[in-house]
């Protein structure tokens, strides 16, 4: 397996976050050589605007769209506000889809999952973000995972309750790592 990086996103900015600690989690399934960075900095984006995207974006785009293009896959792990996407993780996609078609997202391999304190997971968030994203050019992977009553859904250690849900995240990472990796084994690298 060649060594590379997965690059962990999480939408909120919560201290104590679900959807960090599924990420966590995400973290601990992935196959040896596989590591993975956290991408920071979502909060101090400013918001999207064409004006501001020249020759010179700000240096926390910048920051942003080096970190999606350094590494092999991206996970993000969302919550759902009012049905949605949050609003900086939206704004983050927004960045890192210009200068399209050339993005920092263009045929990255991507999963998205979630964790709310609803029943649902929030699945809502998860589909609205997979839209932005293949629209952005980014090859979402066929797997979703949706975590709900977040609250209760971590053990102390860490690691998923339900083993349902810890097979469903090792089975997504899995996805993820094969959809990264394989085309560098097929080209012989």
């Amino acid at each position: 397996m060649p060594k590379g990086e997965v690059l962990l996103v999480s939408g909120s900015f919560r201290r104590g976050s679900h959807n960090a600690a599924l990420l966590r989690a995400a973290a601990n399934a992935l196959p040896g050589g596989v590591t993975h960075e956290w991408l920071t900095g979502i909060a101090a984006l400013p918001l999207y605007s064409e004006d501001d995207d020249g020759e010179r974006p700000p240096l926390a785009v910048e920051e942003l769209r080096r970190a999606i293009a350094a590494a092999e896959a991206v996970l993000i792990a969302t919550p759902e506000y009012n049905g949605s996407v949050p609003g900086g993780l939206k704004n983050a996609i927004d960045w890192a889809s210009r200068p399209f078609p050339a993005n920092a997202l263009r045929d990255k391999p991507v999963a998205v999952i979630g964790a709310s304190t609803g029943i649902f997971g929030a699945i809502w968030a998860q589909a609205e973000l997979r839209k932005s994203l293949r629209t952005a050019g980014a090859r979402v992977v066929d797997a979703d995972l949706a975590v709900g009553g977040a609250h209760d859904a971590f053990l102390p250690s860490g690691e998923l309750r339900d083993p349902g849900l810890a097979t469903g995240l090792r089975d997504l990472v899995a996805v993820l790592v094969a959809a990264a990796f394989e085309p560098l084994l097929t080209d012989g690298h």
